[in-house]
């Protein structure tokens, strides 16, 4: 599956990225996750189908504020997600514009964890 960008009102969610234009792996360390290839392996995930991750940016300057992400598990799916300290009202919106695309878009049932 290829990435899908989402707007979720004040924010904008887009994959996690880590090129020459945008480089997500300094607000995941702040994140404490601190895994070189998290953000390849990320990737590779979208493509194989197996956990749909968005990170979720400021949209003027495109800031990783928080990561929501989704498993799917055939008609069924988890939603997941953490917040850099003091951005649970980005991670809370942008869990909910997630789920709207999960259930309305995948079809998916899912639980939260």
């Amino acid at each position: 599956m290829e990435p899908i960008e989402i707007n979720a009102g004040s924010w904008y969610l887009r994959a996690l990225r880590a090129d020459e234009r945008v480089d997500d792996r300094p607000a995941l360390r702040d994140g404490g996750i601190d895994d070189p290839e998290y953000v390849t392996d990320r990737a590779r995930q979208w493509a194989a189908g197996e956990h749909c991750s968005w990170a979720v940016c400021e949209p003027t300057t495109g800031e990783l504020l928080a990561e929501v992400g989704l498993t799917p598990t055939g008609s069924a799916g988890v939603l997941s997600g953490w917040a850099r300290p003091g951005h649970d009202e980005a991670l809370a919106t942008a869990s909910d514009a997630v789920r709207r695309f999960a259930e309305g878009a995948l079809g998916l049932a899912l639980a939260e964890r």
